[in-house]
């Protein structure tokens, strides 16, 4: 069944989301790759593949090693490839994304505060609730990659 561009259908909601992102991408303090890296990690936990396909080549825009990139669903067995930062933000991402079967641990709050101290901890939890929006807009309405064969 064919589904609607819900930023048609909806101006003023996709104006909203389009804000968070904006916001995410350009008014913080976090490094673009890591955001990019946030913003892929999200994607792969919902299973969203047009953000999967967008914020994969986002990744080598920035020179992510291809090699890199596709251990990033398995970042904790490859853990020597991603920073300190890398794989906090990672786990405190799969704890967010996941938060009706985490409920954001104490434990796992406690481990990314150390790594981000409490405002870009605040502003890492924001990246992460902009593409879990957007992955759940994508997904409802079937957004398709960009890939081609």
């Amino acid at each position: 069944m064919k589904r609607p561009n819900w930023f048609q259908v909806s101006a003023e909601g996709a104006k909203a989301v389009s804000a968070l992102h904006h916001y995410v991408t350009t008014g913080t303090d976090l490094p673009k790759e890591l955001i990019h890296l946030i913003f892929l990690r999200t994607s792969q936990l919902n299973g969203c593949a047009h953000c999967i396909d967008i914020h994969a080549r986002d990744l080598i825009k920035t020179g992510m090693s291809v090699d890199k990139l596709v251990l990033v669903p398995v970042w904790e067995e490859a853990d020597y490839l991603f920073s300190d930062q890398e794989r906090a933000a990672l786990a405190w991402t799969e704890e967010v994304t996941r938060v009706s079967e985490t409920h954001a641990s104490d434990r796992a709050y406690a481990a990314a505060l150390s790594v981000f101290g409490e405002k870009n901890l605040v502003e890492l939890t924001l990246v992460i609730a902009a593409m879990n929006a957007i992955n759940r807009m994508g997904i409802s309405f079937r957004m398709k990659p960009l890939a081609k064969a």
